[in-house]
């Protein structure tokens, strides 16, 4: 197991936020989303420039 100290700032950001949706739960839970907000999702979606998988995987296991 890794050690805090260990972490990038970014992975220990992404931790703390985990534990405080842990403890308090989503506040969006069980909520729906409008149509709009939806269509306006699939059109960011469509438009936005793709990753190789590789580039990805080297982002995210970066150590």
């Amino acid at each position: 197991m890794r050690k805090i100290a260990d972490l990038t700032e970014e992975e220990l950001e992404l931790l703390v936020e985990r534990k405080i949706l842990e403890i308090l739960g989503d506040p969006d839970e069980g909520l729906e989303l409008r149509e709009e907000v939806k269509a306006k999702l699939k059109s960011r979606l469509r438009d936005a420039a793709t990753v190789p998988h590789e580039e990805a995987v080297k982002h995210f296991h970066a150590d």
